[in-house]
């Protein structure tokens, strides 16, 4: 710890995130408050002898007697004051944050003082399930074999703890008619005062130990018990817990040296028994869960490891329980509803960094063994931060020191990823338009207002090769806000032209007259024909219309299977450096090509099951064939493929091929001008952000639809909210199956998705016609539905299903 004095202030350099903090003269600062990390010399340099429990309530006691104690908000209140606070019917007493030397002497110390949270990375911090341990492991050290060990032996004396489920569901059941919760409170606050008596009441075979990383050998089932029943207890009960917990973190640290890694395994299982806490939930108990975190967050990346593959073990509802209250955790540190109830930002903004990095551990255990779907890490409070803050703080390390959330991009929701990305590239274009006016005004020429956007000029007759050759010519603008006329056509381009001309120019190009793209009728999605062209300028074509669609927040009604998202983002940013670097080459299995071409997928998996004489029976070899204009094409999928037959032994080998032949080599030339077209226009390091899920909802909208959430934003002309027909039509559509609803969508909006952001951002609109006697029309480019008005509700449903249902011939307008 470095210090600086003028004789009335004192800066403190902490030692391990080199964060300066003044302080007035004579003032006693513990808590490191940007990484959270112990920096007082005097504590640091206490005997292991020294009690802390004994400490900390002898300061209690004598802070409890100091008027500034109570009024004191940074680091953890005096236990006292702190304990107080948890009851139901409690008074806040904090108030404004102003300094307290004496409170800040109970602020609870971190347990690894010296080990450093790394706070930057010049990417996302993803933590790997499969990463390495580290570099130095448990039989390095003789010191680290006697962690938390006894005697000579180097082995851990455990006390013997026999209670069971059942028998503490009964003292339980005896507390509550009795009033006595001694034998309750005595085991709970016995349980949670150490990591060894948490090891000795929850290991299977406490004098086993469990050192691999797929038993963790804790009772789940008897932690579950205990957390469960200790919501449900009296307060003064709750109260004890807690401060066994804290009085636990306060322990003697046998790791003070940052250089003894690993963490003995009774530690990481201590953590993980304390994480599932459902106390954590609540507010008040935040500055406990906060330390808790950090030390967690502290750990190694051996430890990381372990913790990652006990987590995948736990239920479902015990996972999403833990994720549930992170995501509170953070919200409620960021957007406090009281903020009297906790320190001041400043002292303790390691908090959200510490907490962000748990969940990452989980979101690598959700990844291992998927639990709950990506979307459920999202943290849509997150989308309310200056989000480019956030962006350009990852981008620029050196510059800007912190937490960026964009280390973590499984936290940001795909909202808040699309806002990423449509502001870089808006950032890119204002950069590029300025340098055009700068360019104007030196050779003396008008400035146009036109030369902001992307002016495409196309004829109706010629949409393909117009649209081709316009994009051909005006690559430097296609970052530019999109504007299209149609020549010939009078009208203003107020984002109905720019749809129609989306809808029409993919409509013809995946059509199978143009022979771009194979439809595969069983998994519903198109993918590129591997026939040879002359030129792939119309693949690059499409990947042009895909990111102008993203950049221009415009759902594309296009298929393509989960494969050619992972091929866009690999890389997810196009090197520069190499331009000729091989792009969207990745490795996939069998299930990737099911997803593509079942029937394919299923005569190789069939191969791969069969029982009998491989080599006589399917009499293969390492071909590959297609079809091009009725002549069959045969390609080899190794050298001198033709001469190698396939067998049991060499089956697999085959399929791989087979799959990596179909996803990646034969429409290699095909898929490279399509992902160059792409990247062309959505060229951004928030890329590196998205998953190839994400990447297929910017595109193509959210598959999740709630039509009761379009009735609340829907507008009428020629109709009120309350008129019958009205009320009759949000019934119907409503309770339909999910089918008919997404088929009404495409009749109305041309796809049958809805946009990432909600159904708030859909401007729906239903326009009165007379005519009784006519079937409702849609104007897809304007989200527009023309709906005579009905006598019946009978009619109205028949005339609705028999639209919706032939949509090909009413849809566009």
């Amino acid at each position: 710890m470095a210090t600086i004095s003028d004789g009335e202030t004192t800066v403190i350099t902490c030692p391990t995130c080199d964060h300066c903090v003044a302080q007035a003269a004579g003032s006693r600062r513990t808590i490191c408050p940007n990484c959270g990390n112990f920096y007082n010399n005097e504590a640091a340099e206490r005997p292991p002898s020294y009690n802390r429990r004994s400490r900390v309530v002898q300061e209690c006691n004598k802070n409890n007697n100091s008027e500034e104690s109570s009024r004191s908000g940074g680091g953890l209140q005096t236990i006292s004051n702190f304990f107080n606070n948890l009851g139901p019917n409690r008074k806040s007493n904090s108030g404004s944050s102003k300094s307290n030397n004496e409170g800040n002497k109970t602020e609870l110390p971190p347990i690894n003082g010296n080990n450093k949270v790394t706070n930057r990375s010049n990417g996302p911090a993803y933590l790997s399930p499969h990463s390495p341990a580290g570099s130095q492991s448990s039989s390095d050290n003789p010191a680290q074999r006697n962690i938390g060990s006894s005697g000579s032996n180097n082995r851990v004396i455990y006390p013997v703890r026999t209670k069971t489920a059942e028998q503490l569901i009964g003292d339980i059941q005896a507390a509550w008619d009795s009033e006595d919760w001694k034998s309750v409170k005595d085991f709970y606050t016995t349980t949670f005062e150490s990591v060894i008596e948490l090891n000795a009441a929850f290991k299977r075979d406490p004098n086993k130990e469990y050192k691999t990383i797929d038993d963790s050998g804790l009772k789940f089932d008897f932690i579950n018990v205990v957390y469960d029943n200790l919501i449900q207890l009296p307060q003064d009960v709750q109260k004890d817990v807690l401060k066994a917990i804290i009085n636990s973190l306060l322990k003697d640290k046998r790791h003070r040296d940052h250089r003894v890694w690993p963490h003995s395994k009774d530690d990481l299982r201590g953590y993980l028994i304390l994480l599932q806490n459902p106390q954590f939930r609540s507010t008040t108990t935040y500055v406990i869960f906060a330390h808790l975190l950090r030390q967690i967050a502290a750990l190694s990346d051996h430890d990381h490891h372990f913790l990652v593959h006990w987590i995948k073990k736990l239920e479902k509802d015990r996972f999403k329980g833990l994720l549930d209250r992170l995501h509170n955790f953070i919200s409620v540190r960021l957007f406090p509803p009281r903020p009297q109830d906790l320190p001041q930002l400043p002292k303790c903004s390691w908090w959200i960094p510490s907490a962000t990095k748990v969940m990452a551990l989980l979101n690598a255990a959700n990844t291992v063994t998927p639990v709950l779907p990506h979307t459920a890490f999202y943290n849509s409070t997150l989308d309310h931060l200056d989000l480019m803050a956030e962006y350009y703080a990852w981008q620029n390390p050196s510059s800007h020191a912190g937490f960026s959330f964009c280390q973590y991009p499984f936290i940001l929701s795909i909202a808040a990823k699309r806002t990423i990305l449509q502001r870089d590239s808006e950032q890119q274009m204002i950069i590029m338009a300025r340098k055009s006016l700068v360019a104007k005004v030196q050779r003396r020429q008008l400035p146009d207002i036109g030369m902001l956007f992307l002016n495409l000029n196309v004829r109706r007759s010629y949409l393909v090769s117009d649209s081709l050759n316009e994009i051909a010519r005006k690559q430097h603008d296609l970052k530019k806000k999109l504007k299209v006329t149609f020549t010939g056509e009078p009208g203003l381009d107020m984002g109905g032209l720019t749809k129609e001309w989306f809808l029409l120019l993919i409509r013809q190009i995946f059509q199978q007259e143009h022979g771009m793209f194979l439809y595969d009728k069983k998994s519903g999605v198109y993918w590129f024909n591997p026939s040879p062209r002359e030129n792939y300028q119309e693949f690059n074509l499409v990947g042009v219309l895909m990111g102008l669609a993203v950049y221009n927040s415009i759902n594309l009604d296009v298929r393509f299977p989960p494969s050619c998202y992972k091929k866009l983002l690999n890389p997810a940013v196009v090197p520069f450096s190499n331009p000729r670097a091989t792009v969207g080459v990745t490795t996939f299995t069998l299930e990737d090509l099911k997803l593509a071409q079942p029937d394919v997928a299923k005569g190789l998996q069939d191969l791969l099951d069969y029982s009998g004489d491989v080599e006589e029976d399917f009499c293969l070899t390492f071909l590959a064939s297609y079809t091009d204009m009725g002549n069959v094409i045969t390609t080899s999928l190794k050298p001198d493929g033709e001469k190698v037959n396939v067998t049991a032994k060499n089956r697999k080998e085959y399929v791989n091929l087979y799959v990596d032949w179909i996803l990646n080599k034969a429409i290699y030339p095909h898929f490279q001008a399509f992902y160059h077209g792409f990247h062309s226009v959505c060229a951004s390091n928030a890329l590196i952000m998205l998953r190839p899920e994400e990447v297929e909802m910017l595109v193509c909208g959210n598959p999740t639809i709630d039509l009761a959430e379009l009735q609340k934003v829907a507008v009428y002309d020629g109709y009120n909210a309350t008129d019958q027909i009205i009320k009759t039509f949000w019934d119907l559509v409503i309770n339909m199956t999910v089918d008919l609803q997404k088929k009404l969508l495409l009749f109305t909006t041309g796809s049958d998705r809805i946009p990432i952001g909600g159904m708030s951002e859909m401007h729906f609109k239903i326009t009165r016609v007379d005519g009784s006697e006519l079937l409702p029309m849609a104007h897809t480019c304007f989200n527009q539905l023309v709906l005579p008005p009905y006598k019946s509700r009978k009619v109205l449903k028949q005339k609705l299903l028999k639209a919706i249902n032939n949509a090909e011939g009413f849809g566009l307008e």
